[in-house]
């Protein structure tokens, strides 16, 4: 809960960018204000035709998109190298 509030701050000074990804491969836990603000970027950034990636989602997290059925919104990548050189090369097509 403490970590929303800067979260959705960084995400808004990236508004403007294509795509951004978010490396969950330090984050152990993720509760509901967590999801709900992963949903919420999701929710905006699709509206303005933007894209979120997700890079380290430990099995905890994964099991928690999948029980709330949101894993497919997402694109999500093993690690943070796997989802930069996804996305660079979508941009580039």
């Amino acid at each position: 809960m403490e970590n929303v509030h800067p979260f959705q701050a960084a995400l808004r000074r990236e508004e403007n960018a294509e795509s951004v990804i978010l490396d969950l491969s330090e984050v152990p836990y993720l509760d509901s204000s967590g999801l709900g603000s992963l949903v919420s970027a999701y929710v905006s950034r699709q509206k303005a035709g933007r894209r979120v990636a997700l890079s380290g989602v430990n099995e905890r997290v994964f099991r928690l998109f999948e029980i709330t059925k949101v894993e497919s919104l997402f694109l999500i990548f093993p690690t943070l190298d796997d989802a930069v050189a996804a996305l660079s090369s979508s941009a580039q097509a």
